[in-house]
């Protein structure tokens, strides 16, 4: 395709010797933490249902794709060429969409360590489940396992590495229980952020039709305010 490569030819030449210096300074390990919150940006265009978004975030994307690309090529690894090719594309699409490999020697293998905590968790469980641990009844034994986890977060005290210990099990145990109720964990607490975001905006709205800023109201006012916010 006439622009990809055109666009490849423009990664080159930031990158070479007369490049820009930015560019020029870049390795795998510095561009991880855009090219996340880029694929982030996506997302965020796809729940929106926004075309222009998601067409600027796509090309963000694959800027990156072809960033990376080229600081392979460099190294004589490989390039855009190999990435792109029709034949290695599918075949990989095919292996990813194995459950199992034979050369995996655990369940767990393959599973990207560097997910979002939710969704780790929940490909974690998700796998043990298809290698058999699991509750033999989800139902009982799932919310009595988060009852318990309450229980020992209560019992942790003021100890920090306790708590954060025993949080971090009641978390897994929520997740293990949408798992089971057939609900993404990760939508479901992006969901729930957005819906405070919106109610936090609409009360500090409402502050200031009063002409006064949440930060100097009591806790009774804002409470009031909250319930309406609840309402919109």
């Amino acid at each position: 395709m006439r622009e990809t490569r055109e666009l490849t030819r423009i990664m080159a030449r930031l990158r070479g010797p007369r490049g820009c210096p930015w560019d020029r300074r870049q390795t795998h390990r510095s561009l991880r933490p855009m090219i996340l919150e880029e694929v982030y940006e996506l997302l965020e265009a796809i729940d929106q249902g926004d075309d222009h978004a998601l067409r600027e975030e796509l090309g963000d994307v694959l800027l990156h794709i072809l960033f990376h690309a080229q600081l392979a090529r460099e190294r004589k690894a490989f390039d855009f060429g190999a990435v792109a090719r029709a034949s290695q594309v599918l075949r990989r699409w095919h292996q990813l969409k194995q459950q199992e490999k034979p050369s995996r020697q655990s369940c767990l293998d393959g599973i990207p360590r560097h997910l979002p905590a939710l969704l780790y968790a929940q490909n974690l469980q998700r796998r043990a489940s298809r290698a058999g641990f699991d509750w033999p009844d989800p139902r009982k034994g799932v919310p009595a396992k988060i009852h318990e986890e309450i229980r020992e977060l209560v019992r942790a005290g003021s100890s920090k590495a306790a708590f954060t210990a025993e949080f971090g099990d009641l978390l897994f145990s929520l997740v293990n229980l949408a798992r089971h109720r057939k609900i993404d964990a990760e939508s479901a607490l992006r969901d729930a952020s957005r819906k405070f975001s919106r109610r936090v905006r609409t009360v500090e709205s409402l502050a200031a039709r009063l002409g006064s800023p949440t930060s100097s109201m009591s806790s009774r006012q804002l409470d009031k305010l909250w319930r309406q916010a609840k309402k919109k």
